[in-house]
């Protein structure tokens, strides 16, 4: 074989390639200053996107919408229904509405967790779009907000919580709201919309 020849690229290097895409339009949004133009380079962000090979893995995902919701929410029901059957979920709740510190730190341990699995652990390449003043990422907020209205009503539709004392109702969600967030964000980027 001649050393101008070479094998076709590789699914690695497709996705590379995708990836590779993203970091200069990127680089490109740190310097266009125009509001049309800036659009413009949004659109091209979203069409790169839906231009990508179907695949569950090597995606790079951008932006935040219905789908990637409804995602999140099938996600967080699959992991909250057994936390909705579990009496642990009630006792852990009861533990923590005595013990705020715990209660603040689980909550704020949930949203690390959800924050690594989305940008850090690098199951997809997950970009920032949008974000919410200018610091806070959608898909974040996304994420944390279906699976906490999924497990209030959830917990509260089938009796599990009542509402006559929040702050254990509210600290009983806190317990379920970890596994069934990290479902929300798994369920949300590994379809690899």
């Amino acid at each position: 074989m001649s050393s101008y020849m070479s094998a076709p690229p590789g699914p690695s290097e497709s996705q590379r390639d995708f990836s590779d895409l993203f970091d200069e339009l990127e680089d490109l949004d740190d310097h266009v200053e125009d509001d049309e133009a800036r659009q413009q380079l949004r659109e091209v962000k979203e069409m790169a996107t839906d231009m990508q090979p179907e695949g569950t893995f090597g995606r790079v995902i951008y932006g935040f919408d219905a789908n990637d919701l409804a995602e999140a929410l099938l996600g967080s029901l699959l992991f909250g229904i057994p936390m909705a059957v579990e009496g642990g979920t009630n006792e852990a709740g009861e533990f923590l509405a005595g013990h705020l510190p715990l209660l603040v730190g689980s909550l704020a341990s949930t949203v690390v967790i959800v924050y690594g699995l989305l940008y850090v652990a690098q199951f997809q390449d997950v970009r920032v779009a949008d974000p919410i003043l200018g610091v806070i990422p959608r898909r974040l907020v996304g994420v944390l907000g279906a699976s906490t209205v999924t497990a209030t009503l959830l917990l509260t539709a089938w009796g599990r919580i009542s509402w006559t004392d929040p702050m254990l109702a509210a600290s009983t969600v806190a317990v379920a709201l970890l596994p069934m967030a990290i479902g929300a964000a798994l369920g949300d980027i590994l379809p690899g919309s």
